[in-house]
């Protein structure tokens, strides 16, 4: 008798022993669901950080974008506005000063373009290279050597203006008319 009780009570203590060992399997299971639940929540929750502040860039790019061109068409149309922010070698004719505001607007546009993500870098080099067909364009990108040389030089503009010099140098060095396939387009 005492065996069978004795059988008896390490059946019972096996059975409550798997019976604990599978609820602490559940709950292990259960709190490996709620903490990966958690970690997709957070991680959702920073693409929206991430896409709210992507937002708030473009935003501000799209309105300094504008600012800019409202300054500079007013510069443009009142040579006496255009006087303030005019840098240019006064030896160049005021005509041809109000054209390179105008050709640095484009290209400004072109940058913020870039800086915001709506054209890669490589578009950016092909759209650089059709506006380069221009004699009067290629004259403001000369004009304007000094005012880059003032550039922090680690700055992502100071390196597009790198690009553009290097692009400027392959259509001056090109040898042919088909002006769309000279230099090397930059690969992201």
């Amino acid at each position: 008798m005492a065996t069978q009780k004795n059988a008896a009570g390490r059946a019972g203590s096996t059975a409550l022993s798997l019976a604990l060992a599978a609820a602490t399997m559940a709950l292990a299971a259960r709190q490996r669901r709620q903490e990966a639940a958690r970690l997709a929540e957070q991680r959702l929750e920073e693409r929206r950080l991430q896409l709210a502040e992507l937002t708030i860039r473009r935003t501000a790019l799209a309105h300094q974008q504008l600012m800019h061109w409202e300054l500079l068409a007013r510069a443009i149309d009142d040579p006496s506005l255009a006087a303030v922010i005019d840098t240019w070698d006064k030896s160049i004719p005021v005509e041809r000063r109000r054209q390179f505001f105008y050709a640095n607007a484009w290209y400004v546009h072109l940058f913020h373009l870039y800086q915001a993500g709506l054209v890669d870098r490589e578009e950016l080099y092909t759209r650089l290279r059709e506006f380069f067909q221009s004699p009067l364009f290629r004259e403001y990108w000369r004009a304007s050597k000094t005012q880059r040389a003032a550039l922090n030089q680690s700055s992502e503009e100071a390196s597009i203006g790198h690009m553009v010099d290097g692009l400027v140098s392959d259509l001056d060095e090109a040898d042919t008319d088909e002006w769309w396939v000279v230099g090397t387009p930059p690969t992201d």
